[in-house]
């Protein structure tokens, strides 16, 4: 079996600018809150993107005013991440979830990895704002996981240069396992930067479902896809239970 060699990086400048692209559906309760903590990186330059998938809430007229422009797309992170990154005017893409809280400097974190020459992509640690627990031993096991296999989900913030993201062709058009098929695809090219600053995600969805029966669920769909089982076929045991 060939292996694929790792392409040499392609460092960004210093003063890059980052198009932060926000998947959003239904998110009224959340969006409001993730974008203001992003206005003083747009007064920096950076550019602030919301994608919205339908939304029937006020997701659209609360983010309106706080982003550098509102898209629509088909309901589905991978053409919704899609589309945001073919209006993107930045160096950098940093692919953020709706209901996310960044830390200090998160940008700036971003940059100076991907301007030392040695990374083209990379990710964030996560916690839960529940920080012990079971949902503290979910997180860990989700930080060691990522940086064993080189491979993130979408609620670590992954982050890519425009060039790299480019040469890759970008998302796939599949409606599950978008952010694991795209760090494989990445991981071909470049060794990813893993940030420890770590980004907190909303426990909501393993709240609602059950947290044991949310990890069996992951885990069997994990499984499934390196199996080899499609993506459209596993979306149809998935959305019914994050409906």
């Amino acid at each position: 079996m060939q292996v694929a060699q790792s392409s040499p990086a392609m460092p960004v400048a210093a003063d890059s600018v980052i198009s932060i692209i926000v998947p959003a559906l239904n998110e009224a309760g959340t969006i409001e809150a993730t974008l203001r903590q992003l206005q003083d990186s747009r007064n920096r330059g950076h550019e602030v993107i919301v994608v919205d998938g339908g939304s029937s809430d006020a997701t659209v007229q609360l983010a309106r005013p706080l982003t550098d422009r509102v898209l629509h797309a088909p309901a589905g992170r991978a053409s919704q991440l899609q589309a945001g990154a073919d209006m993107a005017h930045g160096d950098l893409f940093w692919f953020l979830h709706a209901d996310t809280r960044i830390p200090n400097l998160a940008l700036d974190a971003i940059v100076n990895a991907s301007s030392s020459g040695s990374h083209q992509w990379g990710y964030f640690e996560v916690q839960f704002p529940e920080r012990t627990g079971l949902l503290g031993l979910v997180a860990w096991m989700m930080n060691r996981r990522s940086r064993l296999t080189r491979i993130a989900t979408g609620d670590q913030g992954v982050f890519v240069t425009r060039e790299l993201f480019s040469r890759i062709a970008g998302y796939r058009p599949i409606p599950l396992m978008e952010d694991i098929t795209l760090s494989r695809c990445l991981k071909r090219h470049s060794k990813p930067a893993c940030i420890d600053m770590k980004l907190t995600t909303s426990s909501r969805r393993w709240r609602r479902h059950g947290i044991l029966r949310t990890i069996l669920l992951m885990w069997s769909l994990r499984l499934a896809y390196c199996l080899g089982v499609s993506p459209t076929t596993l979306a149809k045991y998935y959305k019914p239970h994050t409906s």
